[in-house]
């Protein structure tokens, strides 16, 4: 009787399963199975029919290919700035709105509200507003006597455009998480922490950030994962120029299987991108087992 029970408990829980595993299977594990079989063959979406094995040499192709190593350094490059522009932006948020104060809910609004946005909405927008003739930017800084700059337009101001426009538009989640973290600091620490003579910035260095350290790194590893996933800006704003200066991997993947239409080639891409995520993940898990052991 209790097995029997047992068995139907197991049946009605992998009932319930079910759903969730077929979805998984259908748009996760079959999809990854086609590219990791298709990162090895020539295949060209015109002539699916006419695809063939060829082993290695889309992946010895990738590193002969400068838009490819130009995808590389520009992810790298968007990875290591944004980091510490979103992160800081998001802090400083943070701290402005974690007092009790009026107009608090005025900031987190404002603050938050760009995170709830469409990007390809806020890319438009600032598509807009960066325009080198007639852009809102430009013209505040004719007023002040700077001279008009040409933003997305310019290989060497391009990417840190795209840096500024991303943090904007993604600190605002961020600030939520560092402000949930500090609204969980008992305040007699920072009142025993008063007593005791600490200035604000002491209160901060000793107090709120060694506290706020767990947060900080749930914080740093997902922004650091959706970094390396850019490509609605680049897209809209740039189209990955001018002369690649915004060309990343994800977009790169994008424009060689959907524009060029080489499937084959664009899987070997995306197979040498997860692999980079992939070892990423596992040094990140390393160093924060290691932190949490310490």
């Amino acid at each position: 009787m209790l097995k029997s029970k047992k068995v139907k408990e197991n049946i009605m829980g992998y009932g319930f399963l079910a759903p969730a595993l077929i979805l998984l299977i259908i748009f996760l594990i079959i999809p990854v199975c086609m590219v990791a079989y298709y990162g090895f063959t020539d295949y060209y979406l015109l002539t699916p029919d006419a695809r063939q094995f060829v082993g290695l040499e889309n992946f010895k192709r990738l590193f002969s290919d400068p838009i490819f190593i130009k995808s590389i350094w520009n992810t790298t490059k968007f990875v290591i700035w944004i980091i510490p522009t979103q992160l800081g932006a998001a802090l400083g948020m943070a701290l402005i709105v974690n007092k009790q104060r009026k107009g608090n809910m005025f900031f987190k609004v404002a603050f938050f509200a760009p995170v709830v946005m469409s990007l390809v909405v806020i890319s438009i927008l600032w598509l807009y507003l960066l325009n080198p003739n007639e852009g809102l930017i430009n013209t505040l800084l004719n007023k002040i006597g700077i001279a008009s700059q040409p933003f997305l337009t310019s290989p060497k101001q391009a990417m840190y455009t795209i840096v500024f426009v991303s943090a904007w538009q993604g600190a605002g989640y961020q600030m939520l998480l560092f402000l949930g973290g500090m609204q969980n600091i008992p305040g007699d620490v920072y009142e025993a922490a008063e007593i005791d003579g600490f200035t604000k910035f002491e209160q901060f260095w000793y107090i709120t950030m060694p506290l706020l350290k767990p947060t900080a790194i749930f914080v740093l590893l997902t922004t650091l994962i959706s970094a390396f996933k850019l490509i609605v800006q680049p897209m809209v704003m740039t189209q990955g120029g001018p002369m690649n200066s915004t060309m990343t991997m994800v977009y790169y993947i994008y424009q060689t299987g959907f524009t060029d239409r080489m499937a084959g080639y664009s899987s070997s891409i995306a197979l040498i991108f997860t692999t980079m995520i992939g070892l990423i993940t596992i040094v990140q898990r390393k160093l924060v087992k290691e932190d949490e052991d310490v």
